[in-house]
């Protein structure tokens, strides 16, 4: 086995259960492939094995039959998706190739079909596990299936081989996942971001322009926001950004019609490339008023353009006070319509610019790949005989 030390490359798998450019599901999917691309500049070797899949109703229009090529050291085979977000027997077949291939096998997910195949396979084959929860093993009053949950906890426990890291994006989430998954070995590596090399802001109209960008789902907190801007008592306008499930839009879309919000408040619908940074040109502030997020790629997107954010004790970015960008507070409407208020009339770009220079200093990709490598670097210089 080749080592980290040598002229050879990490060979690295991936396992996920969705893959860029699936959109659908949300920051994850923009988070995994850009590590993918860091640690292929690091010399990694990447093979990504995952699924077509882009939510319930939508599959990627890619090629199923062969590995792709996906720039210089990325190689992804999609499998197609036949039920539900992921399962795949294709991928099933593959599988123990992949992990057989690596030198550290990457799972990202919990309660997918791929988790328990994969630990499986990885113990079986005696090669060490970073496992990214991406956030799932944290819990909100609101989330679903709780005991069910707890018996897939109890069987990935019992799977996992003893070389297992658990990658989290905060202490908070370290602390959560640690009461599902004890004893793991963690490391706190956030997630990075791609920094655009200028930010431009668009000269507004005089009202506070509002801006919610990312995953529609009750977790969120859309309707707490909605609640508090309600409560505004000057100029302003709210543009929600992201995609979800028909049935929790339209329960959005009646939400905003009952408050009587129809002329500030707007569902734009999903927006990448180009139009996501027309919104964030267009905005003073960039709300998260989530219960609970792992990491929330958003608040170091809208920072990295020089946007100040508003976050919600459910999200692990407390620092944003002390960087001077933003407020860390309870996701109340009272509490959000207090800190709107607040800021409002604060320095608005002036903490914006603060919290650009944060993020190019501590979160770019590069920082963030080479924290990973050390993980990996770590556990395959444990040998065998300790694994």
């Amino acid at each position: 086995m080749p080592s980290p030390a040598s002229s050879a490359p990490l060979k690295i798998a991936h396992i996920v259960p969705s893959f860029y450019p699936a959109h659908h599901y949300g920051g994850p999917i923009q988070s995994v492939y850009a590590l993918c691309n860091a640690l292929a500049r690091l010399r990694c070797e990447v093979r990504v094995l995952t699924t077509n899949a882009n939510g319930l109703d939508a599959v990627l229009d890619v090629d199923t039959t062969r590995e792709l090529r996906m720039g210089d050291g990325i190689s992804v085979r999609y499998c197609a998706r036949r039920l539900r977000h992921s399962v795949s027997p294709e991928l099933l077949r593959l599988l123990s190739d992949y992990v057989r291939w690596a030198d550290i096998v990457h799972l990202t997910a919990v309660y997918n079909f791929t988790t328990f195949p994969t630990l499986a396979a990885a113990r079986r084959q005696s090669k060490p596990v970073v496992w990214s929860p991406r956030g799932a093993l944290q819990r909100w009053s609101g989330s679903r299936r709780p005991g069910l949950k707890s018996v897939w906890e109890m069987i990935t426990r019992g799977l996992a081989p003893d070389a297992l890291v658990l990658h989290v994006t905060s202490e908070e989430e370290r602390r959560e996942s640690l009461r599902k998954i004890p004893l793991a070995r963690t490391e706190v590596i956030p997630n990075g971001i791609d920094l655009p090399s200028t930010v431009a802001h668009n000269q507004g109209t005089g009202a506070l322009r509002l801006l919610y960008i990312g995953r529609l789902d009750p977790k969120k907190g859309l309707e707490n926001l909605l609640d508090a801007c309600a409560r505004l008592a000057f100029p302003w306008t709210l543009t929600i950004a992201g995609a979800g499930d028909d049935a929790y839009l339209r329960s959005l879309a009646d939400r905003i019609r009952a408050l009587g919000l129809e002329r500030k408040a707007f569902l734009t619908g999903e927006v990448l490339a180009d139009a996501k940074e027309r919104v964030f040109q267009n905005a003073d502030l960039c709300v998260v008023p989530s219960f609970t997020e792992n990491f929330a790629i958003v608040v170091a997107e809208a920072l990295a353009r020089a946007v100040p954010v508003i976050a919600s004790h459910g999200t692990p970015w407390q620092a944003v006070e002390p960087h001077g960008c933003g407020v860390w507070i309870d996701n109340s409407p009272e509490s959000l319509a207090a800190a709107i208020a607040r800021l409002r009339s604060g320095p608005l770009r002036e903490m914006g610019a603060r919290g650009r220079e944060w993020m190019q200093r501590d979160f770019s990709w590069d920082t963030i790949g080479a924290r990973m490598m050390a993980v990996y670097t770590d556990l395959y210089n444990a040998g065998p005989a300790a694994r």
